[in-house]
């Protein structure tokens, strides 16, 4: 069972920079809309990362500037302290287009960490939230971020040219974070997130993870997505009404520079 002074620490998630995960990438989005013509569709396997158990497949339908994302999602932690488990994803752009291995878990914790990943999905170019905001600003944003254990996402958004780009040159990747801690080892659950320390490490490390690549298929497997958005069951739930949205996109990049900084002293 986990220490609560432990798995209490994820209520924290609700006060959260909304720009935690929002690590500076490997060159700067332009914020210019991308102009492109015809439909191309892409496809990504969400994979377990970290101890997770679950699995996904994301569709995606560029046209232009355009995106219609479509989702399935199974397996992932379902509930905290009553509440349903937000799950905040990303079109992760800027590194490499694919997803980290075990050997990225430079501490030997167990656990490849957000930043420990970078180097090979890059940042973020695009939140896929529920609704509202898109950009990476709310990368963290527990309000709008899918939920539960299980759940389909739908939604139609608009594209800046640096996330059309990694996309168009496979350089793309979807990325699900939120794990449960009580699967992680001693040492894991102990430590705090790599990139704000109120945070448990479980809270902003990846479960699933999959490079996006171009596809023939006209539908995502695994049955029929809710138009509008992912399952939002529990976020009526007081703690993640929380979190501060309105935060600088800088804070958690600049967390994030210094903690890299130090480790290569």
């Amino acid at each position: 069972m986990t220490h609560p002074k432990r798995t209490t620490r994820i209520l924290a998630l609700a006060a959260a920079p909304a720009a935690l995960l929002a690590f500076p990438l490997a060159f700067t989005a332009s914020t210019a809309s991308a102009q492109t013509s015809g439909t191309a569709t892409y496809m990504a396997t969400l994979n377990p990362l970290n101890h997770a158990t679950g699995s996904g497949t994301l569709m995606l339908q560029l046209n232009g500037d355009q995106a219609v994302v479509t989702e399935n999602v199974q397996g992932l932690a379902t509930t905290f302290m009553g509440a349903a488990y937000p799950h905040v994803q990303h079109i992760h752009i800027g590194a490499a287009g694919t997803c980290p291995t075990a050997a990225a878990d430079k501490n030997g914790d167990g656990v490849v960490s957000t930043t420990e990943g970078a180097s090979f999905y890059g940042g973020i170019g695009t939140t896929l939230s529920v609704s509202g905001d898109t950009s990476p600003a709310a990368g963290t944003d527990v309000k709008i971020a899918p939920s539960g254990g299980s759940y389909s996402y739908s939604r139609t958004v608009t594209l800046d040219s640096a996330t059309v780009s990694s996309i168009e040159a496979g350089k793309a990747v979807i990325v699900v974070h939120g794990l449960d801690p009580t699967t992680l080892s001693a040492q894991a659950q102990a430590e705090p997130s790599d990139l704000v320390p109120s945070l448990p490490l479980a809270a902003t490390s990846p479960a699933l993870c999959g490079p996006l690549q171009v596809s023939q298929m006209s539908s995502v497997p695994g049955g029929g997505v809710n138009t509008g958005g992912g399952g939002t069951s529990g976020l009526q739930q007081p703690w993640m009404f929380a979190t501060s949205a309105g935060l600088a996109a800088t804070a958690g990049g600049a967390l994030y520079l210094r903690r890299r900084n130090a480790g290569q002293k």
